[in-house]
């Protein structure tokens, strides 16, 4: 067996020093936690991560265990996390795991991107770290390392990028390695060779690094124009009946499917807060709604979008609201609002209402 290329000696052995003592991996990394890990990690910091991952782990150790939750509790734990869609699919790819394969993770990249919710990226991930498969899981931090390692042109955000630097780093690693060459280069992209100020002085491959002899290394990676992020204004109404408040569970193929939240929308051209309440209660209720006072005002940014929410209080409802275009609609006790799962902008208007109540 010939040995490694010295620039990647010089990595793995840098990671062996220096790489992160994260939960997930072990000597022998178990294949469902790996999994876990790269499906939370998608788009997400690594402590942001590590705690929602070790609860998870405390309630679903096995395929097994995720394969028989349901999917409100499943939602309920995600919570905070964000991309809801990831928690769904990852329940989905569980049962398929024990129906399909008798609980056992794949450990072919090819079957494993047939699960939901895993693409190219998580597939070689998992079976690289896991399994020991010659894979390159080329994520954001790979994509910048060897975007300036080896000096790439070419937009780090496109297929034709990323098809260049699959080609230059592809079959670098050692036999059986590249789980630990992929892993190594995570942590020099988290650590070192970051996307602002990078410590070029601590890179143990700073003598073979192309833009860093060039003295190009603010430059690369290169990446496509960002679109302008557009605003929304949103209205939702709170209303109470006696001890509870109406919720309305979100569709489950929209945006945070499956999550709880108090009814509204979009605020349209040439409608205020009130007149957008109303008509979106009509919409999705078949109610008639009273606005009343502004609650509170809520500011979020999700990845392709901000918006502004404006919390109303409904004073009256003229009828008995109907899950038109919700999944469900439920009066809930104010106390109990905890055990449904909501996006972070509704869980701040439940949370309001507790302390106030």
């Amino acid at each position: 067996m010939s040995s490694p290329a010295p620039w990647v000696q010089a990595l793995l052995d840098w990671y062996a020093r220096q790489g992160r003592a994260l939960p997930w991996r072990r000597a022998h990394p178990d294949p469902y936690a790996v999994w876990v890990s790269e499906i939370m990690l998608q788009q997400t910091r690594v402590e942001t991560v590590e705690p929602y991952f070790r609860r998870w782990m405390d309630r679903f150790p096995t395929v097994r265990a995720l394969a028989q939750a349901d999917e409100q509790e499943v939602l309920r734990l995600w919570e905070g996390l964000g991309y809801y869609r990831r928690a769904r699919q990852l329940l989905a790819a569980a049962r398929e795991v024990v129906a399909r394969y008798g609980g056992q993770v794949p450990a072919d990249p090819a079957e494993l991107a047939r699960l939901p919710g895993i693409g190219p990226y998580t597939a070689a991930a998992i079976a690289s770290i896991a399994y020991g498969r010659d894979a390159l899981a080329l994520d954001g931090n790979l994509r910048r390392v060897l975007a300036r390692f080896f000096g790439v042109e070419t937009p780090v955000d496109t297929p034709a990028g990323q098809r260049e630097l699959a080609a230059l780093a592809q079959g670098a690693w050692p036999a059986g390695r590249a789980g630990d060459f992929n892993q190594a280069l995570m942590d020099l992209g988290a650590l070192v060779c970051t996307p602002r100020a990078p410590r070029c002085e601590d890179c143990p491959l700073r003598p073979w690094c192309r833009a860093y002899a060039e003295g190009r290394v603010a430059d690369l990676p290169r990446k496509r124009g960002r679109a302008r992020v557009p605003h929304h204004t949103v209205v939702a109404g709170v209303a109470r009946r006696g001890e509870t408040v109406l919720l309305a569970q979100r569709p489950a193929h929209k945006m945070l499917g499956g999550l709880w939240e108090f009814p509204g929308g979009k605020v349209e051209p040439g409608e205020d807060l009130a007149a957008a309440l109303r008509r979106e209660w009509r919409e999705e209720l078949g109610v008639d709604a009273e606005p009343g006072p502004e609650l509170g005002v809520f500011r979020h940014a999700y990845s392709h979008f901000r918006i502004t929410l404006h919390a109303l209080s409904v004073l009256r409802v003229h009828g008995e609201p109907r899950p038109l275009q919700a999944a469900a609609v439920r009066w809930v006790p104010v106390s109990e609002l905890a055990s449904y799962p909501m996006g972070k902008v509704d869980r701040a208007i439940a949370r309001q209402l507790q302390s106030s109540s």
